[in-house]
């Protein structure tokens, strides 16, 4: 979740009640579907160990191969037709797709990445693990458990012979974290062929799913000067990251760093290689969070402006910005959505809230082209992009039910 997580709002009760339709009793839990769920819970849990203890931080080839192998064949073995897709920008694996054919109306397509924002030896530094409620490992919510929860619900339907839906399309997105430079036209692509996009980010604490999410970009603030001997001659130089500094400072208190609305944090510093010599380049990334589209362009105008305004003299400043994620907007097709997923967990007694948050994901990309977008379909986790990212062990059994039945509900009745 490029980005990543903090639960910004809950859906007010009131509006919870009539998704779920509030006051009509729950239909009883599909016994064959929670067996089987409970059954394919230690699976589902040494997949993940394995897929955990293998490196594949955005940009690491070897590593998401590795996880796209393991995959490859496990979705092969349940007759899916699986093909590699290639990256659209250099340096990442290729994108992995698994396409199952039934016979009823529905065309659901799958979103899960298999990067994270780890670097190559995290994993055995610190491999997967598990106590008594909660699973650790680098990625292990972020979004591995995602992946796994879909392929078991896969499992499922094919070992109870589900074949009531038109197509699922399962989709390994090789570059989530940097905003799927890797995969955008093809996510794009897919989700104007099919009726409903489900992504598999994490559940936010305590049980939620994501229903609205906040638009992400980088805005790089970059800096020319002049280099001269820093003892020498000192005077000949203009300092690239002395005026970085003053463009920084002036923006100061002119967005928030926190909030459900916009965000600005600064989040990459750059200036000098040398303690002797003044620096003749420096640059800032300033990562952006936005609720709605236009929001981000009165960002990038304010921070424009300052560009002109320098206090070094002989430097110029340039602003350049790479375009990631749109905001995800919640609207009356994800909330029909929201509202089969409610009732269905409803059928094992349990309640999930909506919420929304600052996390950006292929969610929205989907929901851009018009194709209906559920998030959060993952197991409920937290701390994630740190050393003690989770998930909850008790939401693996709830969680599979649920997207299970999601999948037979979806695909027998699209709409």
């Amino acid at each position: 979740m490029n980005r990543k997580r903090i639960m910004w709002s809950i859906v007010p009760a009131t509006l919870i009640g009539m998704l779920a339709g509030s006051g009509n009793a729950a239909s009883p839990r599909n016994e064959k579907v929670y067996q089987a769920a409970e059954v394919n819970r230690a699976g589902a849990l040494e997949l993940l160990k394995e897929i955990v203890n293998i490196d594949s931080g955005t940009g690491d080839v070897e590593g998401g191969m590795k996880v796209e192998a393991v995959l490859r064949a496990r979705l092969t073995q349940l007759g899916a037709e699986v093909r590699t897709e290639p990256a659209e920008a250099p340096g990442l694996p290729d994108n992995l797709v698994a396409v199952f054919h039934g016979t009823g109306k529905g065309r659901i397509l799958i979103i899960a990445h298999i990067d994270t924002v780890f670097g190559s030896g995290t994993a055995a530094s610190r491999p997967f693990s598990m106590d008594k409620s909660r699973a650790y490992g680098p990625g292990v919510g972020d979004e591995k458990a995602g992946v796994v929860n879909a392929f078991t619900a896969l499992k499922i339907l094919h070992e109870m012979g589900f074949k009531n839906f038109a197509t699922i399309t399962f989709l390994l997105d090789d570059s989530e974290e940097r905003g799927s430079p890797g995969s955008t036209k093809l996510i794009r692509r897919l989700a104007r062929e099919h009726d409903v996009e489900f992504n598999m980010e994490p559940g936010d604490p305590p049980d939620a799913l994501t229903v609205w999410r906040k638009g992400s970009a980088s805005i790089r603030i970059q800096v020319k000067g002049r280099a001269a001997h820093a003892g020498m001659a000192p005077q000949d130089g203009r300092n690239a990251a002395v005026e970085l500094m003053h463009q920084l400072d002036a923006l100061q208190g002119v967005f928030p760093t926190s909030g459900s609305g916009i965000t600005a944090n600064l989040t990459v510093l750059r200036a000098g290689e040398r303690a002797n010599i003044i620096p003749d380049a420096a640059e800032a990334t300033l990562n952006v969070r936005y609720r709605k589209a236009e929001e981000f362009d009165a960002i990038l105008a304010k921070i424009e402006a300052g560009a002109h305004n320098t206090q070094v003299p002989d430097t110029t400043v340039s602003i350049a910005h790479d375009p990631a994620f749109p905001p995800l907007t919640e609207n009356a097709q994800i909330d029909a959505l929201a509202g089969r997923a409610r009732a269905i967990y409803a059928e094992i007694g349990k309640t999930v809230e909506l919420s929304g948050n600052g996390g950006a994901s292929e969610s929205a990309l989907a929901m851009s082209e018009g194709t209906p977008a559920l998030d959060g379909l993952g197991y409920v986790g937290g701390d994630f992009h740190t050393n003690h990212e989770w998930i909850d062990l008790n939401s693996v059994t709830p969680r599979l039910y649920l997207f299970t039945r999601l999948l037979m509900e979806t695909g027998a009745k699209p709409h």
